[in-house]
């Protein structure tokens, strides 16, 4: 890993959280895309809408320096595999933008707005660190979810329950 780019760090954190967060996306049910576990909590269709689409935040980050609430649409799959389609472009599509990146341009300014008010801002490298977090905060969720709708969690950073190590 080269550690004179900050891109190809985030990089290397893209690659190393995708493959658990693209298992989980795989497992759920389009039958349960509108369950909640209370009625306070996100449907697990939305929960896992955003761990689909946050990815494509890495991309908008570089590329745009900014998302306005007012023009950012989420993809509303009706399907697993239009989730995972969508899943599947956005980190392609971040992929490219980290490893096209430099740390020139990741010292910029993020802006977040609504409807062209300025909610927040942030350097972009900033920015980017906190959407994997956020990210993989979200896919953590999203595995109590699947827990308690008795959906096999896959492997994340070691063997789960239900996929032990040989």
């Amino acid at each position: 890993m080269n550690l004179e780019s900050l891109g190809k760090f985030f990089l290397f954190e893209l690659d190393a959280e995708a493959p658990a967060s693209r298992k989980c996306l795989e497992r759920i049910p389009e039958s349960l895309f509108g369950w909640k576990p209370h009625e306070k909590s996100m449907a697990m269709g939305y929960l896992a809408i955003l761990v689909a689409d946050i990815p494509r935040w890495i991309t908008k980050v570089i590329e745009k320096g900014e998302i306005d609430f007012v023009a950012y649409k989420q993809l509303q799959p009706k399907t697993t595999s239009e989730l995972i389609d969508n899943f599947d472009v956005n980190v392609n599509n971040a992929r490219n933008a980290l490893n096209d990146v430099n740390n020139e341009e990741l010292s910029e300014m993020f802006y977040l707005k609504n409807n062209g008010v300025e909610l927040m801002k942030s350097p972009k490298d900033e920015t980017i660190s906190s959407s994997i977090n956020h990210w993989v905060h979200h896919r953590g969720r999203l595995t109590v979810y699947m827990r308690l709708n008795n959906i096999l969690i896959p492997s994340i950073y070691g063997p789960s329950a239900d996929e032990k190590a040989f």
